[in-house]
């Protein structure tokens, strides 16, 4: 019995040994591939990858899946003084990556620096009504605003600008002009960064919270769609992830594959492309109702996404909050849509190729994002649609910033857009309307309602009734589909394709952010 004993005692310290030795090679990192550098990681900025910025920043408060809030880097808040005053209790055991203590003081300074560049910072109602900052003690917060903002927590709690960064990376105490480094309180630490090439994060070992089981995180930069599939199929990257960073037949292809996995969210938000109401050939309404009715997004969601992306009746979903009001869809129907340019005196006589109007020929030009892989596709598809009806529709792509500032300019007749998605649709998106920070500002500039359409966004993010603010959000709503601002073409689902190999992958109530913290092997 004792040389049964020892023998068997044996076995299971080698058993265990090769276990030990096993688990010490256990995959704990993983490589993913970008579309572009990581840029400017700054918080309190816009320029850097949001899904960086989420693995390095951290917020006071959580959001859920299911629109609730749960605690964060604050224990706790309580909310007073009628909707008008949010104070936090703060952890006690967080530091920021370099060993400076997180408390209220860290936090006001961070806040204070947002609110000192309170321009940059426009589509965030929020910004405008904070009135002041308090470190009541070491650890607990307040927040004092000039009116209830029933948004306040979904905002604060968002990627950025309200997250925090280390007073030592602060520039004399403000953020405005740069940083110095990149250091948060997070789950991640940048430990290597080479422009345009590659960023490698590594895990926090000071973190707070649940410590991340993947160590390292390499993002490689490679822009070209078919290359980052290459480099999957060849070993090179474990992931690629987001909505725009592969085409639906590639992504319908992998997952055929035995040797790989892919996923797909739930509807995120709403594919659109924008009419500039200031352009002479799209003032007319009647003229952008007929174009309405020439876009087949059936044929997009089918002939595009393979039925990934669902046709989209409406600007906003009917599942975001207060957007489900019974708008009636513009169907496809290209003889009505013949019929109401006629209407408009746009015409086509015998031999001629496109529609006039007092001897000018309809021509207009659609701009997309180069580097967004669907795009390119959707504009040709419209550009063959317009030409059914008499229309002549150029289009043209270019690099995303320059795309970006066009919008800005209002330098477009129709630009593609997308709505923001859960957590900012309805408020932030409709807040960025009533200032020129994107192009749905400049695109609404001819309408005659554009002052009501303003004032009522603002007064329903300031309203404390909720019937009040449903009836506000109802007449934006209505008023931007009647009068046909924006085409919807589909409602955008975020993707994934990995190695089989790697679990936990998730996506976040926000379209932006990347979960790393939650992947394993």
């Amino acid at each position: 019995m004792i040389v049964h004993f020892n023998r068997t005692k044996k076995w299971l310290m080698v058993f265990a040994l090769a276990s030990a030795s096993l688990n010490c090679f256990a995959k704990d990192d993983i490589t993913f591939a970008n579309f572009r550098d990581i840029r400017d990681l700054n918080p309190h900025l816009y320029s850097g990858e949001m899904w960086a910025q989420n693995m390095l920043y951290e917020s006071l408060v959580h959001y859920n899946e299911d629109g609730s809030f749960s605690p964060w880097l604050a224990e706790s808040w309580t909310i007073s003084n009628e909707g008008k005053t949010y104070t936090f209790k703060l952890r006690q055991d967080v530091t920021f990556s370099d060993g400076t203590k997180f408390d209220a003081h860290s936090a006001k300074l961070n806040w204070d620096a947002v609110l000192s560049n309170k321009d940059r910072h426009t589509w965030l109602e929020m910004v405008r009504l904070i009135t002041d900052i308090k470190a009541l003690d070491d650890y607990t917060l307040q927040v004092n605003l000039s009116e209830p903002y029933y948004p306040f927590l979904i905002e604060i709690a968002v990627t950025r600008p309200m997250r925090f960064i280390s007073p030592n990376a602060m520039k004399n105490g403000e953020t405005k002009n740069g940083v110095n480094s990149y250091i948060g309180t997070g789950p991640y630490v940048l430990s290597e960064h080479k422009k345009d090439q590659y960023a490698i994060f590594t895990a926090n070992p000071t973190y707070w919270g649940n410590k991340p089981q993947l160590k390292t995180v390499t993002m490689k930069v490679i822009a070209d769609n078919q290359s980052r599939l290459m480099a999957l199929e060849k070993g090179e990257i474990d992931l690629i992830y987001g909505k725009n960073m592969v085409d639906a037949d590639s992504f319908e292809r992998f997952s055929k594959m035995d040797k790989f996995q892919t996923l797909m969210s739930k509807p995120v938000s709403s594919r659109i492309v924008l009419m500039n109401t200031t352009r002479p050939a799209l003032s007319d309404v009647t003229v952008r109702q007929a174009i309405e009715h020439i876009i087949n997004k059936n044929d997009i969601s089918e002939g595009i996404f393979n039925h990934s992306e669902a046709p989209a009746d409406t600007l906003m979903a009917t599942n975001i909050p207060y957007a489900n009001i019974g708008l009636k869809p513009y169907q496809y129907d290209t003889k009505l849509a013949q019929q109401l340019l006629d209407k408009t005196g746009w015409t086509k006589a015998n031999g001629q190729q496109y529609r006039q109007k007092d001897g000018k020929p309809f021509e207009i030009t659609l701009y997309y994002d180069s580097n967004t892989a669907s795009q390119k596709t959707i504009a040709q598809y419209m550009q063959d649609e317009f030409e059914q009806v008499g229309l002549k529709l150029n289009i043209h792509g270019e690099e995303e910033q320059g795309y970006r500032d066009r919008q800005k300019a209002g330098d477009f007749d129709m630009v593609f857009d997308i709505s923001w998605g859960t957590p900012y649709d309805p408020q932030s998106f409709l807040s960025g309307m009533k200032l020129p920070v994107y192009g749905d500002y400049m695109a609404q500039q001819g309408l005659k309602e554009k002052p009501q359409i303003d004032a009522s966004i603002s007064k329903a993010l300031i309203s404390t009734d909720e019937q009040e603010r449903q009836a506000l959000y109802r007449y934006v709503l209505e008023t931007l589909h009647k009068q046909a601002v924006y085409i919807p073409l589909t409602y955008e689902r975020n993707r994934a394709i990995a190695i089989k190999s790697l679990k936990g992958i998730e996506f976040a109530p926000s379209q932006f952010d990347i979960p790393f913290e939650k992947m394993h092997y």
